[in-house]
């Protein structure tokens, strides 16, 4: 397979891929965002006491939620944040 052929097939494969994927594209962000909603629910919930099965995985990620959290309690209609000890605000 030389490097045109490979060029080719991969402008094909971005083509159907947006062609399959333009019309949901809408429903794959709201998908998205429910699954980052739910991990944020997840790490948030542990730093008010509430035992989170996932942890063991989750504590390191901990510096990353901080920048993600104001967008997140923006979307929820907090107009500040839920938790003292987070001063995004």
């Amino acid at each position: 397979m030389g490097a045109h052929e490979s060029s080719w097939l991969a402008r094909l494969q971005a083509g159907l891929a947006e062609f399959y994927a333009a019309p949901y594209r809408r429903t794959f962000a709201r998908a998205q965002r429910d699954e980052d909603d739910l991990f944020m629910l997840l790490v948030y919930s542990e730093a008010l006491g509430v035992p989170n099965p996932a942890a063991f995985y989750t504590l390191e990620l901990m510096p990353v939620m901080y920048e993600r959290f104001h967008d997140w309690h923006r979307r929820m209609g907090m107009e500040r944040s839920p938790l003292d000890h987070i001063g995004c605000c």
